[in-house]
């Protein structure tokens, strides 16, 4: 079990910025939707390509709120694992990592964006894969 979660170095500053580009909320926010969007791309992450962890610091409760039942569920069917593996928050770090690199690189060619907007163009086409 654990109780805290830091991003890179890199994306200290990329959390800030995303989440005054997007204006959904709080930082943590953006970080659940940065885990979401990695996850979506339906791609394992290898555990040795960890990133540092000298960012933004995050608590369980803090990140997940009331769902981290919800978000752990994603991850384990994702790599196949058991919630209680000793991996567990590697993951969850790597794909936080990896999902606002994804967010900062495509978001950062959009001007005018509204957060609001970009999530449910990013729904629809999700949908219309179905």
């Amino acid at each position: 079990m654990f109780t805290q979660i830091k991003t890179s170095k890199a994306n200290k500053d990329i959390v800030t910025k995303l989440t005054r580009k997007l204006n959904l909320g709080t930082e943590n926010i953006v970080a659940r939707l940065a885990f979401s969007y990695s996850i979506s791309q339906d791609r394992k992450l290898n555990l040795d390509d960890i990133q540092d962890s000298g960012g933004k610091e995050y608590s369980k409760s803090v990140l997940f709120g009331d769902y981290y039942d919800l978000y752990l569920g994603l991850l384990c069917v994702h790599y196949n694992i058991y919630k209680t593996d000793k991996d567990i928050v590697k993951y969850f770090k790597m794909h936080i990592d990896d999902g606002l690199t994804l967010l900062e690189n495509e978001i950062s060619l959009l001007n005018n964006l509204d957060g609001y907007d970009y999530l449910i163009d990013k729904i629809s086409l999700k949908l219309t894969e179905i």
